[in-house]
């Protein structure tokens, strides 16, 4: 079975990066885990907690995709590390979250994102679904606990 999920008003919007389940990492209260993502892209810099204060995910999506800010060196080797802690944290946070992922069983996890193939599975299913498998991961890290 596969479970496909991209909008947070859809069934499993949960396991959006957008969806309202914030959480603390870092010692930091971040609103959503796209707020986090983002934000990682500048850690340490004033962009982090610029992006962090962002009003919306939407917001804190467009000013960490904003090439005018200093990516930093090594996201490319660490984006799915960073990615990986927020949806852990996400899920630790919010045991009804935690409840919805864990029923999923054994299915396969499908980011429906047209436009992504590397975090999703792009607009004729060949992306990568990084962020299915990360979310995977993770339910499996919950399973044995």
């Amino acid at each position: 079975m596969t479970i496909f999920f991209y909008s947070t008003r859809d069934a499993y919007g949960g396991f959006s990066n957008f969806s309202r389940h914030g959480f603390t990492l870092k010692d930091v209260w971040w609103p959503t885990s796209e707020h986090y993502f983002q934000a990682q892209k500048f850690a340490g810099t004033e962009h982090e907690d610029a992006i962090r204060s962002a009003p919306t995910p939407r917001a804190a999506a467009d000013m960490g995709r904003d090439r005018r800010r200093p990516l930093r060196a090594d996201w490319e080797q660490v984006k799915d590390d960073v990615m990986r802690a927020a949806v852990r944290a996400k899920f630790c946070a919010h045991a009804d979250l935690r409840a919805e992922l864990l029923a999923t069983g054994d299915a396969a996890l499908v980011e429906n994102a047209p436009g992504d193939y590397y975090w999703g599975c792009g607009a004729d299913g060949s992306g990568k679904n990084m962020l299915g498998k990360i979310l995977m991961e993770v339910r499996a890290e919950l399973a044995h606990r």
